[in-house]
């Protein structure tokens, strides 16, 4: 998955005294997109020397001793680089892996900091905390950590095949898993059986847990669960939602584009027999 990453390790510690150096590499994001090597076939930050005028940075974290830092503002794009999507850096770019996690991990942050720069209690602008990284409001006293959304990866089993869809408005081609948001008061175990009910019209027992994955373009935390149908098995799709959903059998289990996702892991190893038993 995206944070295995292994030599690398990410180093999240909070050190809001860091100042940026003329080699540490800075990440500007604009909207929805970060500046990259333009022309390359991987993925590449400008590093701070790179970029022209005086730009504000803040630490985010390091890699194996790689700082990385956040332009509080979006740079002019420089020579050699160009804003692009998420997206099209996961599928247009190749690796290196940390470099990738290292963009949906900034990205995560620079949409927290972007969307709070105003205490939603009083209105009041917030600063930066000067203990651990969270932004807080000197009018009213408010301190707002980093947004966390739970989710849930669901992998539905029918004997020996597996739910696989398709979502009804994303421009994907391959298949997916039912996933969803967890809601207010509701357990994971919950939101798993509401989403597949709500879009597959199935109910389902026996789950298990398999694992998580921080996922920073949306700002969740996915878990990872399989568990298997409960009765009838006709797919009723909730067509707002997914355009496609069939039973798959294990040997006809084609992957994702990539090995990044906890939906391809998952998938992946139900091909392989591995998924964790009732």
């Amino acid at each position: 998955m995206i944070q295995d990453i292994a030599p690398y390790k990410l180093s999240n510690q909070y050190l809001p005294d860091k100042i940026c150096g003329p080699e540490d590499t800075v990440i500007s994001v604009q909207g929805g997109s970060l500046l990259v090597g333009e022309g390359d076939a991987e993925l590449r930050f400008p590093r701070r020397d790179e970029l022209p005028g005086d730009i504000s940075c803040r630490y985010l974290f390091a890699i194996n001793g790689q700082d990385f830092y956040l332009a509080e503002e979006p740079v002019a794009e420089a020579a050699g680089y160009r804003y692009l999507g998420l997206r099209d850096i996961r599928y247009q770019l190749k690796g290196p892996r940390f470099l990738m996690y290292a963009a949906y991990t900034a990205f995560h942050l620079a949409v927290w900091y972007r969307d709070n720069r105003f205490c939603g209690r009083c209105g009041g602008g917030t600063v930066h905390s000067e203990k651990e990284r969270a932004l807080k409001c000197p009018h009213c006293g408010n301190v707002i950590y980093p947004r966390l959304i739970p989710a849930v990866i669901v992998g539905v089993i029918n004997g020996d095949s597996i739910l696989m869809t398709k979502y009804a408005n994303r421009p994907m081609s391959f298949y997916a898993l039912i996933a969803g948001f967890t809601e207010i008061g509701e357990t994971l175990e919950e939101c798993v059986a509401r989403e597949v009910r709500e879009e597959a019209g199935l109910k389902v027992k026996n789950l298990r847990y398999y694992k998580s994955q921080p996922w920073g373009s949306v700002q969740d935390v996915l878990m990872g669960f399989y568990c298997d149908v409960d009765g009838d098995t006709t797919i009723q799709l909730e067509r707002n939602e997914l355009k496609e959903g069939r039973w798959v059998p294990r040997e006809e289990i084609e992957g994702q584009l990539d090995d990044f996702s906890l939906t391809h892991e998952m998938m992946m190893t139900f091909k392989a027999g591995r998924e964790p038993k009732a």
